[in-house]
């Protein structure tokens, strides 16, 4: 029976992923879809570059226009690439840096500017100030990164609209060669060829204007566009079956699904605990491990894609590490059979999915060449996806740690609950520890290689340090009877804030280093900084209880006095 239930859950889950139901289905790539491009140091659809671009100047894959009507990432970049609107006074650039826009005089509550509110603010002068400080090879303050980072969307979005040079003609002979736009195909072509594709892209442009967004009536002359700039140069022209991969991956959306499935199985495990007729546990397992290969095929895809790992920037990481937790929670629980792996796994996936789905402006999921010291892909496949790996052991054994802490609540004692909870936690942080020692030691010896030195105290590589002792000392006192369950699970919770410091700090808030590749803008250190307060006191209160109900345990009742004098 159980086992019949488990399968029930998993079919149910891929059913879910592959039924044509609304959002779930991946509709048919056409050749507005896969149009051919190359750019930024790769070739890739059309579809790509529009997600990719919307979501950089916007901060969001869709845009609603004033008249209420909502546009998808294609029909936005369509109308900015053709020129159809005013895109000069519709508030489309994102600015969420509350501290610049206040230097910028703008509204601090609104998030989207137009392109002449910023051109004509102060912007200019404090990227004229970022610009000195870089020539000097001077450090930037955090509003000067995020004033370059608004300065990158502004020149993005000035070279989008109404492009005239957007990289659509292959090169004739060369497959690293440049591309040129339409207008420039004379440059590598007879003009009677060159003519011929100018000729199909006025018809396609004619019929946008004509039709407006409704992106399928360009599918004839999309594809009359497509076939002619392939004729140009077969074999420099990606695959049809190459270009319609990456739009289908763009299209079913894998990891947007897998959240779903988590929640889904999440919800399953919890009725089940909470209604004990409705047995729904394996048909819980069941849906989560179908969110997992559901995750594990988009990583499939993407590494097709990219051709490497899909583990180099903090998109990627955030990915890799809610599919860590999620399949070490699995194991565990197939193993233990223990009940409190999923519980604590699912709302954690969830969130690291959940927040790469919903911040592309922060974590950029677009997929971009390597940076020479990562095209080691030997060193990147084994020392990137280890560390991560660790960080995805240690935000289990936290979640863990989490409702051990919930039970003292509860239960003053902890109980059985907390007891065995403290145990599993205890097997987590062991299985991180091991996984960090390996994957800092790799990383010394890739930087041996890359930097020509084992260490050199890199603010990634200190606090990573910082993170193993932060677990070591625990696990140390617990085996040496220093440290009882409930402190190995405080230590579970509060031990997180230096991987959260080595993995999100280093890149958004200290921004130095070696490991530049992968810096970033736009993550709020303040919300991070009020989550990480508002759970510290969490445990500050949780502690004072317990040690408040041990002083009561520990001194004698009234009765007990009297009687001991009598």
């Amino acid at each position: 029976m159980n086992q019949l239930k488990f399968l029930w859950g998993l079919c149910l889950a891929l059913a879910l992923a592959v039924t044509p139901i609304s959002q779930w289905q991946p509709p048919t790539q056409t050749a507005i879809d896969t149009l051919a491009v190359q750019l930024d140091g790769r070739k890739k659809p059309l579809d790509t570059v529009a997600r990719e671009t919307v979501a950089t100047i916007h901060g969001s894959s869709r845009y609603q226009l004033a008249s209420g009507e909502v546009l998808d990432a294609p029909q936005t970049y369509w109308s900015l690439w053709l020129n159809s609107r005013d895109w000069n006074d519709e508030p489309f650039v994102l600015v969420n840096y509350r501290p610049l826009k206040a230097q910028l005089g703008l509204p601090l509550e609104q998030k989207h500017f137009s392109f002449s509110t910023l051109i004509n603010s102060d912007l200019g002068l404090i990227l004229q100030q970022a610009h000195t400080k870089q020539l000097q090879e001077q450090p930037l303050t955090r509003d000067e990164r995020e004033a370059l980072t608004l300065e990158d969307r502004l020149n993005l979005m000035l070279d989008t609209v109404g492009s005239q040079t957007l990289p659509l003609v292959p090169h004739p002979m060369d497959i690293k060669g440049t591309w040129v736009g339409i207008a420039d195909a004379e440059q590598l072509y007879p003009p009677e060829m060159a003519a011929k594709i100018q000729t199909h892209f006025e018809q396609l442009n004619q019929q946008y204007q004509a039709q407006g967004d409704d992106l399928e009536s360009l599918a004839e002359p999309a594809t009359l566009l497509q076939q002619s700039l392939a004729d140009l140069s077969p074999e420099i022209y990606p695959a049809m079956a190459t270009l319609q991969r990456e739009a289908f991956f763009n299209h079913f959306h894998p990891f947007g699904k897998a959240w779903k499935l988590y929640g889904i199985a999440f919800l399953a495990l919890l009725t089940s605990q909470l209604v004990p007729s409705f047995n729904l546990y394996w048909t819980g397992m069941g849906t989560f491990l179908g969110g997992i290969l559901i995750q594990a095929f988009g990583f499939g895809l993407r590494m097709q894609i990219a051709g490497r790992p899909p583990v180099t920037n903090m998109y990627e990481s955030v990915v890799w590490v809610g599919f860590g937790i999620a399949a070490l929670a699995f194991c565990f629980e197939l193993q233990t059979r223990a009940r409190s792996y999923l519980y604590a796994a699912a709302p954690l996936a969830v969130v690291c999915l959940l927040l790469a789905d919903s911040l592309p402006a922060v974590l950029d999921p677009s997929i971009e060449p390597l940076v020479p010291v990562l095209r080691d892909n030997f060193w990147l496949s084994i020392h990137v996806p280890t560390i991560t790996l660790s960080y995805a052991s240690f935000a289990l054994a936290m979640g863990l740690g989490h409702l051990a802490l919930v039970q003292y609540w509860r239960h003053p004692q902890g109980g059985s609950t907390a007891s065995a909870l403290s145990r599993l936690n205890t097997r987590v942080i062991q299985v991180g520890i091991l996984l960090l020692t390996t994957g800092i030691i790799l990383g010394g010896i890739w930087a041996h290689f890359s930097w020509g030195r084992f260490w050199g105290w890199d603010p990634k590589e200190t606090w990573a340090l910082i993170a193993l002792l932060c677990y070591l000392a625990p696990v140390h006192g617990r085996l040496a009877g220093w440290l009882g369950q409930f402190g190995m699970n405080v230590a579970s919770v509060l031990g997180f804030n230096a991987v959260l410091m080595a993995w999100y700090g280093v890149n958004f808030v200290l921004g130095t280093g070696l490991h530049s590749y992968g810096f970033g803008t736009g993550g709020s250190a303040v919300l991070i900084a009020g989550l990480v307060g508002m759970d510290s006191l969490f445990v500050l209160a949780t502690i004072l209880r317990y040690r408040s109900q041990q002083h009561r345990s520990a001194s004698p009742s009234v009765s007990e006095v009297q009687t001991a004098d009598a």
